[in-house]
């Protein structure tokens, strides 16, 4: 594989509940995969997003486009914390791949264990508790076992 490999994430601003992540080559069709995905998932027209021009062409329009590096601190964490548990960005590990499509299941996997499992220590909740998606903590059996559609 040749390449560069980077993850995208969007988050909804008050709970930190991560709507849509992507992984793939930094391209305009990277950023409106993201964008386009997470369309549907909440209502918000007010969107904040850093500099790259790839988001102010998806995003011309019919919402709030707001480009600012000052409410990015949350959703930059978020992302750091997605490339430390995903490993492709890590050579040095045992667990660096060289697969897209493992990247793509791990960073799947990840933004669920974020979104449903890890509870915040500031808040003591889960982001998924914050965007009242559930009451209760939920842990690897519920996620495991919780019915979906495909």
């Amino acid at each position: 594989m040749a390449g560069d490999c980077w993850i995208g994430v969007s988050l909804a601003g008050d709970s930190g509940l991560i709507l849509s992540a992507r992984v793939g080559k930094h391209t305009h069709i990277f950023a409106e995969e993201l964008v386009n995905n997470t369309f549907g998932k909440t209502d918000c027209q007010n969107w904040k997003t850093d500099g790259w021009d790839a988001y102010s062409k998806v995003l011309l329009g019919a919402i709030n486009h707001e480009i600012s590096k000052k409410k990015t601190q949350r959703l930059e964490r978020t992302n750091g914390i997605i490339r430390q548990q995903t490993g492709r960005w890590h050579r040095r590990q045992n667990k660096f791949t060289k697969v897209w499509q493992q990247t793509e299941v791990t960073a799947r996997l990840v933004v669920g264990y974020f979104n449903w499992i890890w509870i915040n220590s500031r808040w003591g909740t889960t982001a998924a508790q914050r965007a009242q998606l559930v009451e209760e903590d939920w842990y690897w059996d519920n996620f495991a076992f919780y019915p979906t559609l495909f």
